[in-house]
């Protein structure tokens, strides 16, 4: 069954488009979420609405687990916006800063992945729970694709000598 969503839902839905979309093109073009550019500038500030607003959701009434990720999501974005300050990280601190903001945007998607496939299409969704088959293979397939894109990111930190400087 279809559960319709309320204005709140509608809201972080449509706010959190735009981390995605800014980040998907951080991706394309920079092969990394850059907060010195403006698509990463418009990704963190999307990515903090988003999180606010799911603060306001919850199908249960209290805490859960997407309160949980929230939280987990705001502590890595800081982490990741930190570390490149923090010199006794070393040679480590872009490839932290590239972990922590490409996790941040696999956090971002978790929730979606799940909720889409519980959403649509709107006359049938695909799954009727977390605990669909096809919403934990999403899911597994998500964290594949993130493991090899960051791979694919420490080789590029690499190849740009971002080891070699101080």
């Amino acid at each position: 069954m279809v559960h319709p969503l309320s204005a709140l839902g509608i809201a972080h839905t449509a706010v959190s488009l735009v981390p995605f979309t800014a980040g998907v093109y951080g991706f394309v073009r920079f092969r990394a979420i850059e907060p010195k550019t403006r698509s990463g500038r418009i990704y963190v500030a999307g990515l903090l609405l988003s999180v606010i607003t799911a603060f306001g959701l919850s199908s249960t009434g209290g805490f859960n687990a997407g309160h949980a990720l929230g939280i987990l999501t705001l502590l890595t974005l800081a982490g990741a916006l930190m570390v490149p300050r923090l010199s006794w990280f070393g040679r480590a601190r872009p490839y932290l800063a590239t972990f922590g903001f490409s996790f941040s945007f696999f956090l971002l998607m978790v929730p979606g992945i799940s909720e889409s496939l519980r959403r649509l299409p709107l006359a049938h969704p695909l799954a009727d729970s977390p605990e669909s088959s096809i919403v934990k293979t999403a899911l597994l397939t998500w964290v594949v694709a993130f493991v090899v894109g960051y791979a694919l990111q420490i080789l590029l930190l690499r190849a740009r000598g971002a080891a070699t400087r101080p």
